[in-house]
């Protein structure tokens, strides 16, 4: 799919698949949110956490730094609040760690293998922050630089960057901006927004990396989580979790989720791609049948809480991991350490690796051209 396709696909962001009420239903423009210091960086820059809240009690926290979100609330089954997102509890632990938490993935979401790709003939080497491969970005990907952060009313707030050519290898200056948007249908928007500027083209696959443990306690595992994915094929990998360029039929494996099923049902079967990922770590390609817009990618419920989160989306694949490198070393909010399969994320994004697979969906976004994508994650309790 080339790029022309693959901007009129975005562009339908609320369009048809999804039959939610208004997209920004965000209270009244002339609203701020609260914001607070996050505290200051390595260099002396001031972060800054924007509290978006709803008319339910909904709260997401967003800091300015990495694009982040570093809080969200939301009410269990009797209507109590907890924190559902990992994270810290300053600006200096998001400079410093190495898991993403919450963060806005970019250029490059995912793994490029050896870190190379080559685009209108000229190959460009990136850096190799993943074994031999080059993930998420880079040593400095969007989710570790200071972004400009706008208001839009007290339950959004627009954040902005400018990614000059060059930056961690990648070609072109592109600006890309981020919207949250916390609606009172209690939903968690994130719209995407770039344009590559007139020179070179560029490769762009955004996400966000929120970690998820519907329980609200950060102790207790993901494994009893109910997990339903739209999804009846996914990309199998090689070692290094680079995608072998198959696109694999989900039925007769544990990578079938297409009913809801536990995490942990067969995620410690014997299975060479379970082996490989250490536990579910694949991207899952989603079945849009055509479709353009918003589609429901996910459903997670956690049954001892009564949380039910569903993701809709206007990108083509969701990476699903199941926390296999969390190992009790990172201390996030509180204190608290993070340990193995303590949480979940489901990262929507093109598939990995697509620079160098041509049978895959095109990432390539042309000189002069804009890039839209929505992701929408609707909360309640049961």
């Amino acid at each position: 799919m080339r790029m022309k396709n693959f901007v009129v696909l975005l562009a339908f962001s609320m369009g048809a698949g999804y039959s939610a009420a208004p997209a920004f239903a965000a209270g009244p423009s002339g609203e701020t949110p609260m914001v607070r210091s996050f505290g200051r960086t390595s260099d002396g820059v001031e972060a800054k956490l924007y509290v978006l809240k709803n008319k339910h009690g909904l709260e997401a926290s967003v800091t300015d730094f990495g694009a982040t979100l570093v809080s969200l609330k939301t009410p269990d089954r009797d209507g109590k609040l907890a924190d559902i997102v990992f994270g810290y509890d300053d600006v200096a632990h998001y400079e410093i760690g190495k898991n993403y938490f919450g963060g806005t993935i970019g250029r490059y979401a995912n793994r490029i293998a050896d870190g190379k790709f080559t685009l209108d003939g000229a190959t460009y080497q990136l850096a190799l922050n993943n074994g031999v491969n080059s993930l998420h970005g880079g040593t400095k990907g969007f989710n570790k630089v200071m972004w400009q952060a706008k208001p839009l009313s007290a339950q959004s707030v627009e954040l902005s960057y400018t990614s000059k050519d060059g930056e961690e290898g990648y070609p072109g200056t592109l600006d890309v901006k981020v919207t949250y948007t916390l609606t009172d249908n209690n939903e968690l928007r994130l719209d995407y927004a770039a344009y590559e500027e007139p020179g070179k083209n560029t490769v762009l696959n955004l996400t966000n990396h929120s970690y998820f443990n519907l329980t609200g306690n950060p102790q207790n595992t993901i494994l009893q989580h109910q997990v339903t994915i739209y999804a009846s094929r996914f990309t199998p990998t090689k070692t290094g979790e680079i995608p072998t360029g198959e696109v694999r039929p989900v039925a007769g494996t544990p990578f079938d989720f297409t009913k809801a099923k536990a995490i942990g049902a067969q995620i410690d079967v014997p299975d060479e791609q379970l082996k490989l990922g250490h536990g579910y770590d694949h991207n899952m390609v989603l079945d849009r049948a055509n479709k353009t817009g918003l589609v429901k990618a996910a459903t997670v419920y956690e049954p001892a809480s009564g949380r039910s989160m569903e993701i809709y989306t206007t990108e083509l694949g969701l990476q699903f991991y199941s926390g296999n490198n969390l190992n009790g070393s990172q201390i996030g909010k509180g204190g608290q350490p993070y340990g193995f399969r303590t949480a979940i994320a489901l990262e929507t994004q093109h598939y990995p690796d697509s620079v160098n697979e041509p049978a895959f969906p095109s990432t390539t976004l042309e000189a002069g051209h804009h890039y839209l994508s929505t992701t929408v994650l609707r909360f309640s309790a049961k």
